[in-house]
C-alpha cells in the first residue's frame, strides 16, 4: 500500500498553520467520532486514523521528524513491500545519525588528530605498519562516542525514532498492537541511527588521516 499522508488525512496541505492542523482536527473528530456514526462499520478505524495524524503532524517536534524522514527535500515515492520502506527508514535515520556527529568532529580537529594517534598505534601493533583499517577506527568511534552525544542530541533522536516506529506501523511493516514486534522495530531503528553516529565519527577520522 502507498505510503499513508497525515496532512491528507486530516484534509490540510504541508504547508497548513498549526491552528489550521488543530481546527481541521477538531472538525473531523466531530464528524467521525463512532458515537455520531453507529452505523458505520469503519467508524473506529477511521477515528483512530485521524487521531494518529494529529498526534504526529499536530505536535510542531513530531512534525518537523515527520516532514524530513517522509519527504526530505522531495515528495516520496509510493512503495508496496514494507521491506522497502524499512530499509529506507534505515537508511534516513542512519545518514541522520551520521551527519549529527561528523559536523561536530570536523570542527574539533584536537580531538580528531589526538585520536587518530591513538588508532595509528593499534593499528601497528596490530599488523606492523600504519594504514586506515577500517575496523580498528570504527571500533574506537564506538567507544568514544558517548563523549560527543548530549541529552538534546539523544531528546532529538527519540523523537525521530518514535515518528519513525509510528509511520513504519501506519504503513504495515509490523502490526499495532504487536508488543513485540514493535520492540523490534524500535531497536533495529535504533541500531540504524547509532551506527550511522559510529560512522560520522569515522568519517571525520578518516578524512583527517595521513598516513606516516
Amino acid at each position: 500500500m502507498p505510503p499513508m499522508n497525515y496532512y491528507e488525512i486530516l484534509g490540510v496541505s504541508r504547508e497548513a498553520s498549526d491552528e489550521d492542523i488543530k481546527k481541521a482536527y477538531r472538525k473531523l473528530v466531530f464528524e467521525h467520532h463512532p458515537d455520531r456514526n453507529p452505523h458505520k462499520k469503519d467508524a473506529d478505524e477511521r477515528i483512530r486514523e485521524i487521531n494518529v495524524a494529529y498526534e504526529i503532524v499536530g505536535d510542531s517536534e513530531k512534525r518537523r521528524s515527520y516532514d524530513r524522514l517522509s519527504w526530505g527535500d522531495e515528495p516520496r515515492a509510493e512503495r508496496i513491500d514494507p521491506g522497502i520502506i524499512l530499509d529506507e527508514m534505515e537508511r534516513k535515520l542512519f545518514d541522520e545519525g551520521r551527519k549529527e556527529l561528523f559536523a561536530i568532529l570536523v570542527k574539533d580537529v584536537k580531538r580528531v588528530k589526538a585520536e587518530l594517534t591513538l588508532v595509528r598505534e593499534q593499528v601497528v601493533v596490530e599488523q606492523g605498519y600504519d594504514s586506515f583499517l577500517e575496523h580498528v577506527v570504527t571500533a574506537r568511534a564506538a567507544e568514544i562516542m558517548g563523549d560527543f552525544v548530549t541529552e538534546e542530541m539523544e531528546g532529538r533522536k527519540q523523537r525521530l525514532i518514535e515518528v519513525a516506529v509510528e509511520m513504519m506501523v501506519s504503513q504495515g511493516v509490523t502490526k499495532r498492537g504487536d508488543e513485540s514486534g514493535i520492540r523490534a522495530l524500535r531497536n533495529r531503528l535504533e541500531t540504524a541511527f547509532r551506527n550511522g553516529r559510529v560512522h560520522g565519527i569515522a568519517s571525520a577520522l578518516e578524512l583527517f588521516y595521513e598516513r606516516r
